[in-house]
């Protein structure tokens, strides 16, 4: 499987561990904790698939970027948490970085 196939997989799983950490309370929660620790480690397990083709930065670049900006607009959508001018900015700036990487940077895989 191609390493940006492994790493959009590894942001999904970070993105559903962390919105369950958010729903577990504290592990308070059986089922959310569950499903943190198994997201985790699926995440984690295929950004090492990812990085055996995507240089190290540009993988890291990509997940963090892209699983901030989802996982504001699923607190957004779930939890009705808000977001300011300055923090939809910056959100979008770090969108912005990622297309810029992805259209323009030579050390995409």
């Amino acid at each position: 499987m191609p390493g940006m196939a492994w790493l959009a997989i590894a942001i999904v799983a970070e993105v559903f561990a962390t919105t369950a950490l958010k729903a577990s309370d504290g592990f308070r929660h059986v089922t959310p904790s569950l499903i943190t620790t198994l997201g985790y480690g699926i995440a984690f397990w295929c950004m090492s698939q990812a990085m055996r083709t995507v240089p190290v930065g540009l993988a890291y670049a990509i997940w963090s970027g892209v699983g901030i900006v989802l996982i504001t607009a699923i607190a957004w959508v779930l939890y009705r948490q808000q977001i300011d001018t300055a923090g939809l900015i910056g959100i979008g700036l770090i969108l912005a970085g990622v297309v810029v990487i992805q259209v323009f940077s030579k050390a995409t895989a």
